[in-house]
């Protein structure tokens, strides 16, 4: 029942969320824009399939190479008839499709100008008359051009349109075949198609017209057409059959695809047996486009008709190859917008679709797509809506992620093993829309949480961490722990004098001042707890509530930054006429007890432990030797880089252990060289110290304190070798001083 409560409502939302993307695969509702993503997700699929070339399909390009070689277009049909020779004769090529209709006469010889010239102005002239006979068949371009298709294997193409120009070839089959099928089929109004002679001539023809969706771009392929009671093959299907010598194109209903969805097949009875190409509705098929088009699209090789006609062309390129005689120049309107390029050669169109007829390789919605579909909303939809409530945010995101990657990765392995194209959008949809839920239902949740977090941790910690500790609550508690920890007290030196010599209202303002300016190096800097002020005193730790692996060098880095605060308010103060402000820092490191600790009445989160007595004392003892910070010898070695001063051996009241103190002076980077060097000869000086060589220590301090007068360091051991000198320790002295007092 806990977790019912717990995740109830995400659990509901999630499966409501998840009955809807089932509604929408099983069409109970619609959305354009869901439809459109798939068609979009279908478009980069197909860009994300590298090509490979296909060298049994070649197109001869009139491109702007051969309108500079040949002259502009269309060209004089006696070109098209070399053209012709050049490819099935010289080249044998095994056939020859033109992306190119012939729906008027060719007069571009000039011969019908001569004619009637003969037949009226000249007609008196006999021997005009019969040059124009003997010269008739060389003029007559169109009969040239049929000459030279006649008995090679020709395909010519036509355009559906609403006129009826031209003379079809013989329907693959008719109305009266289906023998009272339906087959529906694109039905246009009209066709512009080629002359009767040439159609004669050719070996067939069919239609080039790019059928286009709603948003421009070419997608599928019409295989046949229905015009009048005839259905007549694309320009594409005319030229395979023609290449594959079929014997007939008719449709075979003889059984339901599963595989393909199809209801009906489009049969070519070819030499072993019989070749069968799926159809969509309408009689469609999905165009795979390969590459990104054009000669350097890199899936079927280009040829520029000049270098045919010039014989320029190795005879291996084009032999017993398909041939598709187009153009890409610019000029000449045959490019076509695609998902793969805006800019697609029209004549490619055919060519992908030829490829896929001879490879039998056909991108198809299987019948079985709709089931495939509704497995991936279920099992996605499902194991998320129940999962993601459950996880902390990064889990959910990865989860989230390996749903998203695993739905993308199934329906590419479906495209590119089974050629399958399912649609994945809704499912996309669905995970996305259940991480945006339960993350947006997290934050909520935890926006309560952590301002649960924030009564209770705001009275005690900084604002700063509290924010950060929100992000994770679950990480945080108030209870009791022992923990490796950093704490420094600070008290200002004689504070007495200074409130002695200050009116009420200036002493607030003097206390303020400096309260907020240590208050925010300490929670600003490197991001410290700020434990409690006691009078002048400030208390502070590093490493909880959250956890800090470098706590003492923070704790370090913060006391340099706090001198440096102090020196500011120090100049500030002065010029107001206020009393000087100093500082004295001490800082410790190691196991203490942390957690929300006091009464009944009152209670704060603080630490507590002899790592935290240490710390209070060794404020107490900066004054002892003149320096501004002292650190304890665990610190030093949590927080090595720093330069430290040492200072001396100490026992401090109520511990029994010597302690070694060390005054922090900053990053090597920032020490000055002479410091270096100071603290070398201060180094050995506080050895001759500890092996009780006083004349060579008092020798050496002295040397250091003529040269800075100003560090009492110098001064207090140049008075305790005087008292060794006059009462020795002997042999079994450590070389550590006890302070009775704190």
């Amino acid at each position: 029942m806990k977790v019912l409560r717990r995740y109830g409502a995400r659990w509901a939302l999630g499966l409501a969320l998840t009955l809807a993307a089932l509604g929408y695969v099983k069409d109970m509702w619609s959305s354009v824009a869901i439809a459109r993503q798939d068609t979009i997700i279908g478009d980069l699929r197909m860009r994300l399939e590298a090509p490979e070339l296909d060298q049994r399909i070649v197109i001869v390009d009139i491109d702007t190479k051969s309108l500079g070689e040949v002259g502009r277009f269309p060209w004089s049909r006696n070109v098209l008839a070399r053209l012709v020779h050049q490819l099935a004769d010289r080249y044998q090529a095994a056939a020859i499709g033109f992306d190119i209709s012939f729906p008027e006469p060719d007069t571009s010889s000039g011969y019908a100008v001569l004619d009637r010239l003969a037949a009226h102005e000249l007609k008196d002239d006999a021997g005009l008359r019969a040059q124009l006979a003997r010269l008739q068949p060389a003029l007559d371009y169109d009969g040239l051009f049929a000459q030279a298709m006649r008995g090679r294997p020709v395909v010519l193409g036509y355009n559906l349109a609403t006129v009826k120009r031209g003379v079809l070839p013989p329907p693959a089959f008719t109305v009266a075949d289906l023998k009272g099928h339906e087959l529906d089929a694109y039905n246009p109004a009209g066709y512009e198609a080629n002359l009767a002679r040439l159609q004669a001539a050719a070996r067939g023809a069919g239609s080039f017209t790019a059928i286009t969706d709603d948003d421009g771009m070419v997608r599928s392929s019409a295989l046949l057409q229905r015009i009048g009671d005839g259905y007549y093959p694309s320009l594409a299907l005319a030229t395979a059959a023609v290449y594959l010598n079929a014997g007939a194109i008719a449709p075979d209903f003889g059984k339901y695809d599963a595989h393909t969805g199809a209801a009906v097949a489009i049969r070519m009875a070819v030499a072993g047996g019989t070749l069968s190409i799926p159809v969509g509705e309408n009689l469609l098929s999905a165009v795979q486009f390969r590459g990104t088009g054009g000669p350097q699209g890199g899936a079927f090789r280009y040829v520029s008709a000049a270098d045919v006609l010039a014989g320029r062309v190795a005879p291996d390129v084009l032999q017993g190859t398909i041939v598709l005689v187009g153009t890409t120049a610019p000029g000449l309107q045959d490019l076509r917008a695609t998902p793969v390029n805006k800019e697609y050669p029209g004549v490619e169109v055919h060519a992908n679709v030829i490829k896929s007829i001879l490879d039998q390789h056909f991108k198809t919605h299987p019948d079985y797509a709709t089931g495939i579909e509704l497995a991936q909303v279920l099992v996605f939809g499902l194991a998320l809506s129940l999962l993601l409530p459950a996880l902390a945010p990064l889990p959910a995101v990865l989860a989230s992620g390996g749903a998203f990657a695993a739905v993308v990765g199934l329906n590419w392995v479906a495209y590119r093993a089974f050629d399958w194209t399912t649609n994945m959008f809704v499912c996309l949809l669905l995970i996305a829309l259940l991480f945006v839920l339960n993350l947006a239902w997290g934050w909520f949740f935890e926006f309560r949480k952590g301002r649960a977090l924030v009564s209770r941790f705001g009275e005690y910690v900084a604002p700063e961490l509290v924010a950060q500790m929100a992000e994770n609550p679950e990480a945080y508690t108030m209870e009791g722990e022992s923990r490796e920890l950093s704490v420094m007290f600070v008290d200002v030196r004689g504070f007495t004098t200074i409130s002695e010599g200050l009116s009420p209202k200036a002493l607030r303002e003097y206390i303020n001042l400096y309260l907020t300016a240590m208050s925010e190096d300490i929670r600003a800097s490197h991001q410290g707890t700020l434990d409690k002020y006691i009078g002048d005193a400030v208390m502070a730790f590093w490493g909880a509530p959250v956890t800090f692996a470098d706590h003492a060098s923070r704790a370090v880095a913060t006391s340099l930054l706090m001198q440096a605060s102090a020196a500011r308010l120090d100049d500030d103060f002065q010029r107001r006429g206020w009393p000087p402000l100093a500082i004295g820092i001490g800082i410790n490191s190691g196991v203490m007890h942390v957690g929300d600790m006091g009464s009944a009445i009152r209670r704060a989160y603080t630490v507590m432990g002899d790592a935290v007595n240490l710390a209070s004392r060794l404020e107490g003892i900066t004054k002892v030797y003149g320096v501004g910070i002292v650190v304890g010898e665990a610190t030093r070695l949590a927080a090595p880089e720093f330069v430290y001063r040492e200072l001396d051996l100490v026992r401090v009241k109520g511990k029994n252990e010597p302690v070694a103190i060390f005054e922090p002076l900053g990053k090597p980077a920032d020490v000055a060289p002479a410091v270096l060097d100071e603290l070398a000869a201060w180094d050995a000086a506080l050895a001759r110290v500890r092996a009780q060589d006083w004349d060579a220590a008092a020798s050496a301090i002295g040397s250091l304190h003529a040269a800075h007068p100003g560090r009492a360091l110098y001064a207090l051991y140049l008075e305790r070798i005087a008292h060794w000198r006059a009462a020795p320790p002997g042999d079994g002295w450590d070389g550590v001083t006890t302070f009775e007092t704190k």
